[in-house]
């Protein structure tokens, strides 16, 4: 595993998988000869030796320079393509030993002592898109990300790298691998998926570079870096799971597990200079606390990573730091906000910039004319022929299976089952909206918790009426001291008159006067709103809010007392349209795999009999199960019917016309207290931020001024004194 500092984040690539020589043409050429003939052999002779100089291409160890990383790239397709041609023309296998003496041998990428050797083509394909992955994520690694070019190289094939690896698990080729028989872990699914994470995150945090280095808004760098950590935690789990938890080196998961910290918190970092801008002080600080809490237990379990990681780390520490210290003072002394608990605070927005580049094109060998004279065109044709016969049936019958599932969905939820059998038994539960909404409320402290916030605003409210007071008798102060000069001094007093000299800074107070005389009867409106509407809302006190629905009962007075025989019924047929759900899944899945193990090209290259007579006896293979899926699909219309006539039954019996009156009254009471609730709500934000701007005014602006013209007004008395009137008149 080899790693770069780049720009100024660490980075790793991935080594190649070793090899041992294998010659694939003296094997491939005796089974040409064996299964055609000793002239089909020889034509092919020239094609042979193409493979076999692939194949020794990739053998040659790779240089670390970009133009041999690029040739190494291109040499790896070519012989993926070939292998392409390959594999449905030559039965390499350990069940199909049609190719004598051909085995390929690959050592682990990250465990070089350990190999496997395999009579498999799904192992030599699976090797080459792993070394494939690997070599794009070195020429990513050997990019300069200090300049324009170079970020976007790195970045192009850190998501080409992720692309290989998803080929190799998406494909189904290392699955393949790991069915034909012992494999090494690196090339199983589970580690094509954490690698294909690995460098889609690296991938991300190139854009994360760039978006920094361009100056962007904080809220986009954010939501980048967000998306950065997420991907290396998907990382980070797949190692932490087996197979791969045992096999990896603890110090590159520890590095793995560090990034995936280290871009969560400075996602909230970013996310926190965003707040600070919007004055959102209280969940500002609580973000940079949970950031600060991450980087802290990741470096706790951080082992053995690279300096210049650890150095990135603390440096983003100490920023989030003193970020935090700032905005827990300006809380104390101005803003006075209650910091939400980090379970209230929603998830952080994330976005996703990249994604693994599809290698469809490149590894397309559909116009490479290697053994093309194996499979007659002919052959190739009607291939394409039975596919798209089998794609029609796979096609039709999904669309009856689905039609089926969306019939039971419609009929069930207009007979209002199950939930009235759920309510019946005491498991009631609101629509998903409107339960979301309650959850709402109630993470916000709910009606109950409306007091304290009030108490914010008297306590507000308090404090502005104090500052107002302060800021009169000052002014009055002033006005004395001027009426006191004037007196004293007569004519030699020429300052301008008291109220001439304080009438802007009069009229302003008068202003701030009469708006805190209406917030306070805005406040006394919204007190009363919330005594008056709390029997309304009360009910979104109430944990969990399904208590507060009506129940079915059962009947007062039983006549025949077969109530629970109704019941029984009913839910005895509700399980068996369960059943038949669940067996159209299980068919839908059986057609998909029927689909996946079909393969007829064997025995079209074969040339026996007629293709029309070989494709009517292929596809007899899926009559049984679309017999099976007509059957489900009769079978649940009948038993729609009996649910239908039982439900009707239950409903005359358990007076179901009545609950689900009281039901809908019930929703539309929470529904208008939740309605209330955010009137109120809203209404007490907004005299919070009244509040909180007035007294950033009153305390920086008004207050000082009005403290300086009681200075200046003792300064002039003591230049009246002193004689020096005169002076300060020409001034």
């Amino acid at each position: 595993m080899a790693s770069a500092a780049g720009s100024s984040n660490v980075m790793l690539a991935i080594h190649e998988k070793k090899t041992t020589p294998t010659d694939l043409y003296r094997p491939l050429r005796l089974y040409i000869a064996s299964a055609y003939s000793e002239r089909e052999a020889a034509a092919a002779d020239d094609d042979l030796s193409a493979v076999r100089d692939l194949r020794a291409a990739v053998e040659q160890p790779s240089l670390p320079d970009p133009s041999s990383l690029e040739q190494r790239r291109d040499a790896l397709l070519a012989y993926a393509r070939a292998l392409a041609l390959v594999e449905p023309r030559f039965p390499i296998s350990p069940d199909r030993a049609h190719v004598h003496s051909l085995t390929f041998t690959w050592h682990d990428a990250f465990k070089g002592n350990k190999k496997c050797a395999l009579a498999s083509i799904h192992l030599e394909k699976a090797a080459v898109l792993f070394n494939l992955g690997a070599v794009y994520s070195q020429i990513a690694l050997a990019a300069d990300r200090s300049t324009d070019v170079g970020i976007r190289t790195a970045c192009g094939a850190f998501q080409s790298a992720a692309g290989a690896f998803a080929w190799l698990r998406e494909s189904g080729v290392a699955a393949k691998v790991v069915a034909a028989g012992a494999t090494t872990v690196d090339v199983t699914p589970e580690c094509a998926g954490m690698l294909e994470k690995l460098m889609l995150a690296q991938a991300q945090e190139c854009f994360f570079e760039k978006v920094i280095a361009g100056g962007k808004p904080p809220a986009l760098c954010s939501k980048v870096a967000r998306q950065v950590g997420i991907f290396y935690e998907e990382a980070y789990a797949a190692l932490s799971a087996p197979p791969l938890s045992q096999h990896f080196d603890k110090t590159w998961v520890s590095h793995v597990q560090l990034k995936a910290a280290q871009f969560y918190a400075d996602a909230c970092y970013r996310y926190s200079l965003d707040l600070h801008e919007k004055e959102e002080i209280a969940e500002e600080i609580a973000r940079l606390k949970i950031g600060m809490s991450a980087l802290a237990d990741a470096k706790k379990a951080a082992k053995g990573v690279a300096a210049q990681l650890l150095d990135s780390v603390n440096k983003l520490e100490s920023n989030m730091k003193t970020n935090l210290e700032r905005a827990m003072k300006e809380n104390d002394r101005v803003y006075l906000m209650r910091v939400p608990a980090a379970g209230s605070l929603g998830a952080l927005p994330a976005a996703s910039l990249v994604k693994p580049t599809s290698l469809a094109e490149v590894l397309d060998a559909s116009k490479e004319r290697l053994f093309s004279s194996l499979v007659p065109d002919g052959s190739m044709k009607a291939l394409s022929k039975y596919t798209e016969m089998v794609d029609n049936i796979i096609r039709t019958q999904a669309e009856k299976l689905q039609q089926a599932s969306e019939i039971t969905r419609v009929r069930l939820k207009e007979m209002d089952l199950p939930d009235s059998i759920l309510s019946l038994e005491g498991s009631i539960t609101l629509p998903v909206d409107l339960k979301e909404d309650v959850e709402a409320v109630q993470i916000s402290g709910g009606p109950a918790g409306l007091e304290s916030e009030l108490q914010q605003l008297r306590d507000l409210r308090r404090v502005n009426q104090e500052l107002l007071v302060q800021t009169e008798e000052l002014l009055q102060k002033e006005a004395n001291e001027d009426a006191q000069f004037r007196t004293q001094f007569g004519s030699r007093w020429t300052r301008p008159q008291s109220s001439t000299l304080t009438k802007n800074i009069q009229d302003r107070l008068n202003l701030f006067a009469a708006n805190l005389k209406k917030a306070a009867d805005s406040d006394s409106l919204i007190e009363r709103g919330v005594k008056e509407s709390y029997p309304l809302m009360s009910i979104l006190d109430k944990r969990p809010i399904e208590s507060a629905l009506p129940s079915i009962s059962r009947p007062i007075m039983s006549l025949d007392g077969n109530e629970d025989a109704i019941v029984g019924a009913l839910k005895q047929s509700l399980r068996q349209l369960e059943f038949l759900g669940a067996q159209r899944a299980g068919l839908e899945d059986m057609l998909k795999e029927m689909k996946r193990k079909d393969d007829i090209l064997p025995k079209l290259m074969a040339g026996v009999g007629s293709h029309d007579d070989l494709f009517k006896k292929e596809i007899a293979k899926y009559d049984s199960i679309c017999a099976e899926i007509a059957d489900n699909i009769v079978a649940q219309e009948q038993l729609l019917l009996q649910i239908q006539a039982q439900n009707e039954q239950f409903a005359t019996v358990f007076n179901l016309e009545d609950y689900k009156a009281a039901r809908e009254r019930c929703y539309k009471q929470i529904a208008a207290a939740v309605a209330k609730y955010r009137e109120i709500k809203k209404n007490i934000n907004e005299g919070l931020n009244f509040y909180v701007t007035l007294q950033v005014c009153l305390h920086f602006h008004l207050v000082p001024f009005a403290l300086n013209i009681g200075m200046l007004m003792s300064l002039l008395g003591w230049a009246t004194d002193s004689l020096v009137i005169p002076v300060y008149r020409k001034q």
